[in-house]
């Protein structure tokens, strides 16, 4: 795919730096239409209830992604620290399917306004992502969060491909909305089941930037997941020896799971569903999420469950039709979930953000939606489309939290030996401050592979500065620290 745009290297270059020019003209506020800035401040927060003071601009509210059915994704940005004209802006998706990047990635991970046990006070993020640039979340699809559709047989209808289209459609009309930032590199970044969401949407723009108009295109960089769903096969795989090697279950399941299931072929037997009923369990009275921390304990006569709803049709086929592979994640601070339900479903808070301004979301806000009815399609392997896009020159990194048990390490490291690239440099340690091994990097060619020491499922929860050092690195296309400093 990508040869098309070598076939003629020229009409290219001319083209981009077209783009670039007039992207740039655009970037100037007094050039931008009246009522394009009228949309904007329309969407600004000026003060979220709580929220400490801050000297950067936010916006929240809705871009409609199809006006027959009236579907509309709810966004959250929050423009850089400093000097946000010249920072490149990225776009960070949760996965599950069905969780809010709101919920986890901007009020519990990467965010500049982070929840609280017993308080309505939000405190401020000094690891927070938008120092490193200006910053997007998505509540995608719709059903998820504060993103609605007015047509319930949409809810029926989700899936891989239509999560993509709708998010590719939302970035064309919110860089209409916020033409200032045409011109800015483009980067987006997720973990857990946006392992298949950031590939998916990263290879719609760079198909459709071959042939969009000079409005829509979309100056697209590249693409940074964690603990990333990307192979059926070596995912499951990589999370039986994990569990094994970490001392979280027997020489007994491992070996009955070992001789009983059948990953790469993903069919299920008598047998096999015994033996991970037994893997699973270990996981009710330990976090899946994260080996090391402990378990939330709170009323759940006072507080929302753990547990989400099945959704039945997702990858990997196999382990997600068992309950407990449908917990919801929890963070440093176990029970940190049951903060933010409590905050965003408070009124005034929907009301500063502009969310569920027609009061006629029918259900409460939640982390996970319970309101998807199936998932249509979901592809076994990411790795075709992860080639496709090294190939046309994308900038990849896959960065993996060590004591993850749900997408771990193990598991990444299988999945990216079955891709296949030649390794230019292996197994190197990285160096946060302090002189301290932040983890360990492996350069194929074509993708930057890290690890984070210390970090489960939602790194940037478990180790916000190191993190924060990742997506600067990421960001400058810059390897980390190989030696103390």
């Amino acid at each position: 795919m990508a040869s098309s745009l070598i076939s003629c290297p020229l009409l290219f270059v001319i083209s981009f730096f077209t783009l670039v020019s007039m992207a740039v003209a655009r970037s100037n506020l007094s050039q931008i239409p009246r009522d394009i800035l009228t949309q904007q401040e329309a969407d600004r927060v000026t003060r979220l209830p709580g929220q400490p003071p801050v000297k950067f601009k936010q916006y929240a509210g809705y871009v409609t992604v199809n006006k027959s059915h009236g579907r509309a994704l709810f966004y959250w940005f929050f423009e850089a620290t400093r000097k946000p004209e010249k920072k490149p802006l990225l776009l960070w998706l949760n996965g599950g399917p069905g969780c809010s990047s709101i919920g986890y990635g901007a009020a519990e991970e990467l965010g500049p306004f982070l929840t609280q046990k017993g308080t309505p006070e939000l405190r401020f993020n000094n690891q927070t992502w938008n120092k490193a640039a200006n910053l997007l979340f998505l509540e995608s699809p719709v059903g998820v969060g504060f993103s609605y559709t007015n047509t319930s047989k949409d809810l029926y209808e989700l899936g891989d491909t239509i999560t993509a289209k709708d998010s590719y459609m939302f970035l064309i009309n919110w860089f209409r909305r916020f033409p200032q930032y045409k011109s800015h590199d483009f980067y987006i970044s997720g973990e857990s089941y946006a392992g298949h969401y950031v590939p998916q949407l990263a290879e719609l723009i760079f198909d459709a930037n071959k042939n969009v108009s000079k409005e829509d295109y979309i100056n697209f960089k590249g693409f940074m997941i964690g603990n990333a769903l990307l192979d059926d096969d070596t995912d499951q795989t990589g999370m039986i020896e994990y569990a094994w090697d970490h001392a979280v279950i027997s020489d007994g399941v491992y070996d009955d799971i070992k001789q009983n299931c059948n990953f790469k072929v993903g069919r299920s037997t008598v047998k096999c569903d015994k033996a991970l009923n037994e893997y699973f369990s270990v996981y009710d009275i330990i976090d899946m999420y994260s080996l090391y921390t402990p378990t939330c304990v709170y009323d759940t006569s006072k507080t929302t469950t753990t547990q989400r709803k099945i959704i039945h049709g997702v990858a990997p086929k196999l382990f997600s039709k068992f309950d407990q592979w449908n917990k919801k994640p929890a963070g440093y601070d176990p029970c940190v979930s049951e903060y933010s339900e409590v905050y965003f479903n408070r009124p005034d808070v929907q009301e500063a953000l502009h969310a569920n301004v027609t009061k006629n979301i029918p259900y409460p806000w939640t982390h996970c939606s319970n309101s998807i009815m199936g998932w249509k399609d979901a592809p076994p392997s990411m790795l075709p489309v992860i080639r496709k896009l090294i190939n046309g020159g994308l900038r990849v990194w896959v960065f993996s939290g060590d004591t993850d048990g749900r997408i771990p390490v193990t598991s990444t490291r299988y999945t990216l030996r079955k891709l296949g690239l030649k390794i230019k440099e292996d197994w190197t340690p990285w160096y946060t401050y302090h002189q301290q091994v932040g983890g360990w990097t492996t350069i194929y060619d074509g993708l930057t592979f890290v690890t984070l020491r210390g970090a489960g499922h939602q790194v940037p929860t478990f180790v916000p500065r190191k993190a924060l050092q990742l997506i600067k690195h990421f960001l400058a296309n810059e390897m980390l620290p190989s030696k103390p400093f």
